[in-house]
């Protein structure tokens, strides 16, 4: 029990540094504008910047349909997973939906890929909230686009954010969690909520150490060393995410998981901000939840559905695990998502 709850803790913080260090892995030379999932024939891509209320700029990709027309497009914000970047997860998603006819912005959250901010590698449950309605503030400046037909997608810990920008933006009309993670709740109490309130302590102990280390150097160091290697016995999420992350199917050099890792002391943030206490206050906006039914992370979304208010829908993908909500298209219900919005946003 006790193991579990301190992977809880350290895993995120370890998790780009491990698959680093895993005696079995091969560095990757993949050009920096390497995407993980092939454009599709009818979309355009463009880069796009933009910025949010704290002067960070943001780096998007934005995705539109090429027989789109004159009138004006439904449009959606999406990003995750948590330590991610555009050009995996949150392009496919967004290529997919423009498919589909919607305008959409793929971006990566401050501090981390393309975007701005210094130190690198570092997230905050405040400015990836508010990083959603910054896209959503670039999605409302196009003239292609309906500023009352805009939704928000939100993978893995990218998820919990999007609920909560949904929660505090009402602009947002409709929202989606793919294998959403609720990033304050798994760093302050662990998996299944099993961290103790003396390892709770502990941790915050190492972290207040961390910042002395850090203003004493006036650097920020970044994570702790975490496992050399996956061991046969590691669990299964962990194989799981270093499947996607350190093989040609997920790889991208800058992603935080595919081998870099957050700076050591960004737990802190998220230790005592639950970012869904105000999950509620999206209704009377539609909420979709999907998530997969063998994926470690399935109980966020189920609390998340619990808690919000009608309209609400739980979608269970049969024998998924976390990752396969990534990018596996014909796993990911797509067609749903499609109609989910096509219905909401008008």
């Amino acid at each position: 029990m006790e193991r579990v709850a301190i992977i809880a803790i350290v895993f995120l913080m370890t998790i780009g540094q491990s698959f680093a260090q895993n005696k079995n892995s091969k560095k990757m030379n993949t050009p920096k504008e390497h995407y993980t999932f092939q454009l599709s024939s009818k979309v355009t891509r463009q880069k796009v910047t933009f910025k949010n209320r704290y002067g960070i700029t943001l780096s998007g990709d934005l995705y539109l349909p090429k027989n789109a027309g004159k009138e004006k497009l439904s449009a959606l914000a999406i990003s995750g997973p948590f330590g991610a970047v555009k050009e995996q997860s949150s392009g496919l998603y967004a290529n997919q939906m423009a498919e589909r006819g919607f305008a959409v912005v793929a971006f990566d959250p401050s501090y981390t890929g393309e975007s701005s901010g210094e130190p690198r590698n570092l997230a905050s449950p405040e400015i990836n909230t508010e990083d959603f309605s910054a896209a959503v503030d670039f999605l409302g400046l196009q003239k292609n686009v309906s500023r009352e037909k805009i939704g928000v997608i939100g993978i893995c810990g990218f998820g919990g954010f999007a609920l909560n920008a949904t929660a505090v933006d009402k602009r947002i009309k409709a929202v989606i969690t793919s294998t959403m993670y609720d990033m304050t709740r798994v760093m302050s109490k662990g998996y299944n909520d099993e961290v103790t309130l003396e390892q709770r302590s502990k941790m915050l102990e190492q972290l207040g150490e961390q910042r002395w280390k850090d203003a004493e150097t006036a650097t920020f160091a970044y994570g702790p060393e975490g496992n050399k290697a996956l061991n046969d016995d590691a669990p299964q999420f962990l194989k799981d995410y270093y499947d996607y992350y350190r093989t040609e199917r997920g790889f991208h050099e800058r992603s935080v998981n595919s081998g870099n890792s957050w700076t050591a002391t960004t737990p802190l943030a998220f230790m005592n901000m639950p970012i869904l206490t105000y999950i509620r206050e999206i209704s009377p906006r539609p909420v979709l939840i999907i998530a997969g039914e063998k994926a470690h992370s399935r109980y966020f979304s189920e609390t998340a559905f619990q808690n919000a208010n009608e309209p609400k829908e739980l979608i269970i993908v049969p024998n998924a695990v976390h990752v396969d909500l990534y990018d596996k298209i014909d796993v990911i219900p797509f067609n749903k998502m499609d109609t989910f919005f096509k219905t909401n946003l008008k």
